[in-house]
């Protein structure tokens, strides 16, 4: 039977979760300019989500870190609204509950936390998510809130907690 894990990341977490990120983009198609692939925080993650009102959790699959996804008080937004992280998952941990697992550990860090409304960026690549995030509640926008740098993203959600 397969294990699923979440824990908040770790320091020695950061190599592998990186590792996560950028294959998973690189999967879909999606290392782009203006995406997670190029942030200086994707090869320091633990040291990024050290700041109040952000947290992040790796999941692991039997044992191995497979995915992550977190919540950022990111640059512009309104001080009730975060944003939905660094939410992807390896090829071997899909279709296993663990990015539910996941996004309702951000969801329930951002009620607790305070935060009002939960926003997301994606991109068209990543069509899976899109329908993974309507499912939890998240609508689409018409345009992106706040500054985050990620211009390489195309699409908007934002969820009512």
């Amino acid at each position: 039977m397969d294990q699923l894990l979440i824990r908040p990341i770790q320091p020695g977490d950061n190599i592998a979760i990186a590792s996560v990120i950028r294959g998973t983009l690189t999967e879909f198609g999606a290392a782009n300019p203006g995406t997670a692939y190029y942030d200086k925080a994707t090869d320091d993650m633990y040291s990024s989500f050290q700041l109040p009102g952000s947290c992040y959790n790796v999941g692991l699959f039997n044992g191995q870190i497979a995915g992550g996804g977190g919540i950022y008080p990111s640059p512009g937004l309104p001080p009730d609204v975060c944003e939905l992280v660094k939410m992807y998952l390896g090829a071997a941990a899909r279709g296993k509950g663990l990015g539910g697992k996941l996004i309702t550990a951000s969801l329930d860090f951002a009620g607790q936390y305070g935060y009002g409304q939960v926003y997301i960026e994606t991109m068209p690549e990543l069509k899976k998510a899109m329908s993974i995030y309507e499912k939890y509640g998240f609508r689409y926008l018409d345009g992106p809130m706040g500054n985050t740098g990620h211009f390489g993203c195309s699409i908007w959600m934002l969820k009512q907690l």
